[in-house]
């Protein structure tokens, strides 16, 4: 057993000695993937010992990856690759052209003895709290999109502060968490103030706007534009029963609303940016190219994945606000 000759040095940390004694197990061939680890028992009796120190060195070995437990069982090989220094969770609320552009920035700026697993909630609190509490201590670091769950503070009482990143929507009651959020209300107000001499020569203002998914901010935003500038305006949940009339703008927030406003439009005579306006949230270089170009109001993705990078790698415990930037096209 590669237990028997081995002693502990006094001048490095012992939970280290721990960590090296079962990575050279690894690697000699002795441990494979699935053999089950000495038990805590086991190796504080060897080695004289706490069961804290111990757990220290394993809770380590899981974060990367290396191990993992199984309840009432004890510790076991989960990969003879060691190479992995840190293991990342990253949990999206749904894939789309601008998360893809996130997720590349982010493992850009990653070294290689990083790890990431990547999982998406969809929206559903149930399978969000799911997958928190099935990888609580297997990760050195948890990044989490919490969309505008209730109660999601509750859920992520499991996981270290200083080990968990808020990322896009954040909350009042994880204020106390490092992220790198969105100012939707600002993002919006500003963003329609921004574009105001093109929206004023028409009549309405329709922001397309599902509760259920999108931050109140961005509803809030666009109430105190409108509020303010005295330009009417209606919310809408869907756009799929309306008919569209000339004098409308059309702020749509998901790209499938994008693409059945121009589809209606294509059924109507109306011109787009004359006799009906549309401004789009988050650009893509779809946007670009869509019916000479939609104007958008969007968020820096690529600035948030390098920047999301760079403060895990320093474990900057900050929040930081991600830029916007406003993009006038023909659509307006």
């Amino acid at each position: 057993m590669f237990l028997a000759k081995k002693q502990m040095s006094s001048k490095i940390p012992k939970y280290k000695q721990i960590i090296s004694l079962i990575e050279n197990a690894i690697i000699s061939g002795e441990l494979k993937a699935g053999d089950q680890l000495p038990s805590l028992n086991t190796l504080r009796n060897k080695f004289k010992i706490s069961r804290d120190t111990i757990i220290t060195a394993f809770n380590e070995m899981k974060a990367r990856g290396v191990i993992y437990s199984v309840v009432g069982k004890g510790y076991y090989v989960k990969t003879t690759d060691i190479k992995v220094q840190i293991k990342i969770l990253l949990l999206f609320d749904e894939l789309n052209a601008f998360k893809e552009d996130l997720y590349n920035s982010f493992l850009g700026e990653l070294e290689d003895d990083y790890q990431v697993d990547i999982f998406f909630h969809h929206f559903n609190f149930d399978f969000f709290a799911k997958i928190i509490s099935e990888s609580v201590g297997n990760y050195g670091y948890y990044v989490v999109m919490p969309a505008n769950f209730s109660g999601v503070e509750l859920v992520l009482e499991a996981l270290p502060v200083n080990k968990t990143y808020i990322l896009d929507q954040t909350q009042d009651t994880l204020s106390y968490y490092p992220s790198i959020y969105q100012n939707f209300e600002n993002y919006i107000y500003d963003g329609l103030t921004a574009l105001y001499d093109n929206i004023s020569p028409y009549k309405k203002l329709i922001l397309i706007y599902d509760a259920n998914k999108q931050p109140q901010g961005i509803q809030d935003g666009f109430k105190l534009f409108c509020s303010t500038n005295k330009i009417k305006h209606e919310i809408l949940g869907a756009i799929t029963n309306k008919a569209i009339k000339k004098g409308e703008v059309y702020f749509t927030l998901e790209d499938k609303d994008l693409i059945k406003i121009i589809k209606k439009l294509k059924q109507t005579s109306y011109q787009l940016g004359k006799d009906i306006g549309i401004i789009s949230f988050n650009d893509t270089l779809l946007k670009e190219i869509l019916e000479g170009g939609i104007t958008t109001i969007s968020a820096d993705f690529k600035f948030m994945g390098s920047q999301l990078a760079k403060m895990l790698k320093k474990n900057v415990l900050s929040q930081i606000e991600n830029p916007k930037k406003v993009i006038l096209r023909k659509s307006l």
